[in-house]
């Protein structure tokens, strides 16, 4: 299949370093935080697929951060397949996070996705979904991710956040 978006390294980290830096800080502005922990540097983390750890009155609770640039798409991109040609399994479909934050940045849109319900709900309907496979380039080399492009309206049990009306607030 061939990939209908290509992306470099150094824009897929952007996104995700951008994802993490305004999600950190919106986490800091709830009056229930603790705490917030960046985990995405420790390899222990990274094999579980979590990015923050975020303390509450409530527990600990942790968080895999997925930025993206599409709203417009009107869909989520649940990975499937991380690396196609070493069949790695993607990250929607291992990450022991207790939620999935899918973060328009452009819009500053968060969803808040509850882990592994939506997983779960995922597994049951995912052969209703477009499949697309996206390339990504590294140094001079470049691989492919699988994944499902499933309407965000379709998903139950998220929760809405825009994060531009608490910009205005600070």
């Amino acid at each position: 299949m061939k990939p209908t978006n290509k992306y470099t390294m150094k824009e897929t980290m952007d996104v995700a370093k951008q994802a993490s830096l305004e999600i950190e800080q919106y986490l800091w502005q709830q009056p229930e935080t603790l705490g917030v922990v960046n985990l995405e540097d420790d390899p222990y983390f990274q094999a579980l697929d979590i990015d923050l750890a975020w303390e509450t009155k409530d527990g600990v609770f942790l968080v895999e951060i997925k930025g993206d640039r599409y709203y417009r798409t009107g869909n989520y991109f649940f990975e499937v397949v991380s690396n196609q040609s070493k069949n790695s399994l993607g990250c929607f479909m291992y990450t022991e996070a207790d939620f999935v934050f899918y973060y328009f940045i452009d819009e500053k849109e968060l969803h808040v996705l509850p882990m592994p319900q939506t997983r779960e709900w995922f597994n049951e309907n995912k052969d209703r979904y477009q499949q697309k496979t996206v390339s990504t380039s590294v140094g001079t080399g470049r691989y492919f991710t699988v994944g499902k492009l499933v309407p965000r309206d379709e998903v139950k049990g998220k929760q809405v956040v825009n994060l531009s009306v608490l910009d205005k607030m600070a």
